[in-house]
């Protein structure tokens, strides 16, 4: 995947689901275990198999006793990086995706493969193929795979055709499709009819899969094409893989066929190479992916796939691990430990990670770094918009940031878009402060095109005073939360712990 990011160190600590998003200062709550391919890997990739570089490394289960590990594109001996397709054109031998297989259920020390699809010995396999003949209207840049899954014996991947690689975490496709294996992964088919093709726009939401195989269906995760887009949801039952008409898509309050386009965000973007998976230790569903722009791969927990989805955990940073990408969980996880494999895009290989879980069970803030502790600069940055932040300035309800606005005429406010189930109850609440001449701020939660559904408006208040609002949305997938004011001359407020959580009950 094509991508640039930043630098520095490691650690480790618990990660509980529902605690406030960790500060900019903490370190990562993941841990590196191994390289897993690539030189000085653990499977030694690079002599084994001639695989010296890769991306990705999507994880599934294939029923069999083994664990499958899909990758992009690949490189060969002549591979020099950092990056991707850098090196000696004679001897790069690129591939556009690989497979490997594993046995080993021992994570602690790293995932051991057994083998690799081969298509000669010593040398690993192209899956699908790929016409490298991208960057212009109807072309294919190649072909990488983004998700897998077992129905029996049979292993289904959902892959990308990529059109054009834009910007930094933007690219377009041609369509996903979707390819399937009976021999446990040494060959596949790749049928034109099951097919979901991108629009002229490029935002067609199911470009970038994750599966997930439960009671007797299988549940699609789907971002548009790139790093920037919402999640939404559709499931089809687990012999109807290949059958896009028979997918049933979320959309915010049923399940239907017909046009995905009709799927609602489950989750409000930007998101990157999801992954999904319910897990018996938090008895939830998780779901880990990339918010590219800010470098950190972050997980979500929900009671169901449809929501809600609590707020945005940081769980490895960029600044540790320069310039990673992926995340996908590894389903033979157990207990509270949670492994996940990442990639790094210099290098260009991928590494196995460990992370510990809790079963606390708070109620869960769907708002993501809600006291303002992940920003990392007085400009507010994804989730938040608007306004600026206090870093460290002591100003703040608790911790060490609070978001603030600031201005002598008009509106200002700090927001954040959330997605939500329609016809339910929320509470919102939040910690605010104001200058002395404050006379007209408000507090709430208005639909995206921004007319207001509930909202508490307030004047002077001298110290941090907490202010609740309920909230139903009513016909809404998603909302957007905000505190603000109409300026008085020069006049401000000071924002800190804002929480947005269903209320027990609550779904009409």
């Amino acid at each position: 995947m094509r991508r640039i990011l930043a630098a520095a160190a490691a650690g480790v600590l618990t990660v509980t689901l529902a605690a406030p998003a960790q500060a900019a200062t903490d370190p990562s709550l993941a841990t590196l275990v191994a390289k897993l391919t690539g030189p000085g890997s653990i499977n030694q990739t690079d002599t084994r198999y001639e695989f010296k570089a890769t991306d990705l490394g999507i994880v599934w289960d294939n029923n069999r006793g083994q664990v499958l590990t899909a990758f992009g594109d690949s490189y060969g001996p002549g591979w020099t990086g950092p990056g991707a397709g850098v090196g000696d054109p004679a001897t790069l031998d690129w591939r556009c995706n690989a497979l490997a297989r594993s046995n080993d259920h021992d994570l602690a020390d790293g995932m051991t493969f057994t083998d690799m699809v081969t298509d000669r010995p010593g040398h690993a396999k192209q899956l699908l193929p790929c016409r490298k003949d991208g960057n212009d209207a109807g072309g294919e840049v190649t072909t990488i795979p983004t998700a897998g899954v077992s129905v029996g014996n049979r292993a289904y991947i959902s892959y990308m055709s990529v059109r054009h690689w834009g910007q930094a975490g933007s690219w377009d496709t041609n369509y996903a499709g979707v390819a399937y294996s009976d021999d446990n992964g040494q060959t596949w088919t790749q049928p034109t009819t099951a097919r979901w093709p991108n629009n002229a726009n490029f935002t067609d939401p199911f470009q970038m899969n994750a599966y997930v195989h439960k009671d007797g269906y299988v549940y699609m995760f789907g971002t548009p094409s790139g790093r920037l887009g919402d999640v939404h949801l559709a499931r089809v039952p687990e012999n109807s893989v290949l059958t896009p008409a028979a997918y049933q898509y979320w959309t915010g309050t049923a399940w239907k066929t017909g046009s995905d386009t009709q799927a609602a965000p489950i989750v409000t973007g930007p998101a990157g190479e999801l992954s999904v998976q319910y897990n018996t230790f938090t008895h939830s569903w998780l779901m880990m992916y990339l918010i590219d722009s800010r470098g950190l791969i972050i997980l979500r927990e929900a009671p169901e796939p449809t929501g809600p989805w609590s707020g945005a955990r940081t769980i490895v940073k960029s600044s540790d691990y320069p310039a990673l990408y992926g995340g996908f969980m590894h389903p033979w996880s157990s207990g509270p430990d949670l492994y996940f494999t990442m990639s790094q895009w210099n290098p260009y290989n991928v590494f196995l990670m460990h992370t510990k879980l809790s079963t606390d069970k708070s109620p869960a803030n769907l708002l993501t770094d809600p006291g303002f502790e992940g920003q990392t600069s007085n400009t507010t940055a994804i989730p938040w918009k608007g306004g600026g932040v206090d870093r460290g300035a002591g100003l703040s309800h608790s911790g060490a940031n609070n978001g603030f606005v600031r201005s002598s005429s008009g509106w200002n406010n700090l927001e954040q878009t959330v997605s939500v189930k329609p016809n339910t109850t929320y509470k919102l609440t939040g910690w605010i402060r104001t200058s002395a001449n404050n006379t007209d701020g408000y507090f709430g939660a208005r639909t995206t095109g921004g007319t207001v559904v509930s909202e508490k408006k307030f004047g002077n208040l001298p110290g941090y005073t907490q202010l609740s609002v309920t909230v139903n949305s009513g016909s809404q997938t998603q909302l957007q939360v905000y505190g603000g004011l109409w300026a008085n001359g020069d006049t401000w407020l000071q924002l800190d712990d804002v929480a947005l959580t269903p209320v027990t009950g609550s779904h009409c």
